[in-house]
């Protein structure tokens, strides 16, 4: 068995003796132990039925996520088409429950302040269908890219993608929101059992540097809340210093904002609030997620309320109308050219923008983004070449393939093909088709000449 002193901090151990107490045992044998793997089906594409019917490897249910599946690791389905195909997002056990507190409702206005690399966010996104508006936010610019990408892959429609500081977020968005995710960047305690880094780079100074930090993006984040709404904060660590600490301190200086309890009774582990064996008056109902209580990493959840309902926040701003050239063009070639349903365009809510030679349908919602820095303003439509459109990726990962006249059904070897940016044979077929494994769609191809060219982005590209 192994000692949990070869693979921890000693600071870090005994500090976790202090905040245990009589569990220590238990904690630390936790760290001999396997970790457990977990995945979240997407809600946007298909049933559960069909999912697990397709899967090709077996799945056991996470009690506190109803889109959350434990497997085995052997399995890797990283490296299998479906995952590809956004059918699923992987994803650790525990930190699928801050989305579960969150509990997101279509036709809202949700902020993921912390968002990269996204896999609360395409959760959040899960829960919304494809309504209201979703903000996913990564400050840091090349964790907003995999964010970014991951919005893609799931066909997610009305998420916007930026890469602002929380300061500027707040000035951009005051009161706007209905609910707000902040994820927050952390000493990662949680994860040591899986991440050599977290172990590596732990020390009693970066869990300060953690919770002023913490303190900070949270008054930010306050101020992006709308009246009645809710707040909920998340954390992958065990320090008190980061998790009642933070929310304590942030209760004291916030009148308007109570705790709220998270209604999980039967999932979750009892919580604690303990500040090194101290009580923390008045947040009994936050919870910790504890690796030796459950099976799933440590985590921290705090759910907050502001206030009471006032009403919707009203930005002044009038909708804009839509440009009735570009809008003709763009649904010209998505009826003709992919044969989409008549009036696709037409029944969905936003407004188009050209971005450069792209052009993308923003949610509706969305502030103007003039003075916004954007990674993926909305669904990437078209990209305009020549005065000719070619479909985005983003556009094809979004569709129902049931509602799409032109597709071609892959095998898994001509699935695999396509993903290396191989041709796939076809006959008595020209223009752009839809290909679809197993139901879902995989990306756009052009057919000419019994062979379908590939259009499935080269950056993407991968031998499974």
């Amino acid at each position: 068995m192994t000692d949990e002193r070869e693979i921890l901090p000693e600071a870090f151990i005994e500090k976790m003796r202090r905040l245990l107490g009589s569990e220590y045992g238990a904690f630390a044998a936790s760290y001999s132990q396997g970790r457990q793997y977990g995945l979240r089906r997407n809600l946007q594409k298909g049933t559960e039925q069909d999912f697990i019917r397709m899967m090709p490897f077996p799945l056991e249910k996470i009690s506190w996520a109803r889109e959350g599946y434990y497997y085995d690791a052997v399995n890797q389905p990283g490296r299998h088409v479906l995952h590809e195909a956004g059918a699923y997002y992987i994803q650790e056990p525990s930190a699928m429950a801050a989305v579960t507190a969150l509990d997101p409702v279509p036709g809202e206005r949700i902020l993921d302040l912390c968002a990269a690399p996204g896999g609360k966010s395409t959760q959040i996104a899960g829960r919304m269908e494809g309504q209201g508006l979703l903000v996913a936010n990564e400050v840091i610019g090349d964790r907003a890219k995999i964010l970014s990408q991951n919005v893609e892959r799931m066909g997610i429609t009305n998420c916007v993608v930026c890469a602002e500081k929380p300061e500027r977020m707040a000035l951009l968005f005051p009161g706007f929101f209905d609910r707000i995710l902040v994820d927050a960047p952390c000493s990662g305690e949680g994860m040591f059992r899986k991440e050599e880094a977290a172990r590596r780079e732990w020390s009693p100074e970066v869990v300060q540097m953690c919770a002023d930090r913490q303190a900070l993006i949270l008054e930010e984040a306050a101020k992006m809340l709308k009246p009645g709404g809710m707040l909920v904060y998340s954390t992958c660590t065990f320090s008190p210093e980061e998790n009642e600490g933070t929310i304590s301190a942030f209760l004291q200086g916030h009148e308007e904002y109570s705790i709220e309890e998270i209604a999980c009774k039967d999932l979750f582990s009892p919580g604690r609030a303990e500040w090194i064996g101290q009580p923390v008056p008045g947040i009994e109902h936050t919870l910790r997620l504890w690796p030796h209580f459950l099976r799933g990493e440590g985590h921290y959840v705090a759910r907050l309320r502001k206030g009471r309902e006032t009403g919707l926040w009203e930005s002044g701003q009038k909708e804009p109308v839509r440009d009735k050239k570009l809008c003709k063009l763009v649904g010209d070639f998505l009826t003709e050219e992919l044969e989409l349903e008549a009036g696709w365009l037409e029944s969905r809510p936003g407004q188009l923008l050209r971005f450069g030679e792209q052009i993308y349908l923003v949610p509706e919602g969305m502030i103007s983004l003039s003075g916004v820095k954007v990674l993926r303003p909305g669904l990437h439509l078209l990209t305009e070449k020549k005065n000719r459109f070619e479909p985005a990726h983003a556009l094809a990962l979004s569709l129902d393939p049931q509602k799409v006249s032109r597709t071609k059904i892959l095998t898994e070897r001509e699935a695999k093909a396509y993903l290396r940016g191989e041709s796939v044979a076809c006959q008595e077929e020209r223009g752009w088709l839809l290909l679809v494994y197993e139901g879902y769609p995989l990306g756009f191809g052009k057919a000419s000449g019994g062979q379908i060219k590939n259009h499935y982005p080269k950056g993407l590209r991968k031998n499974l």
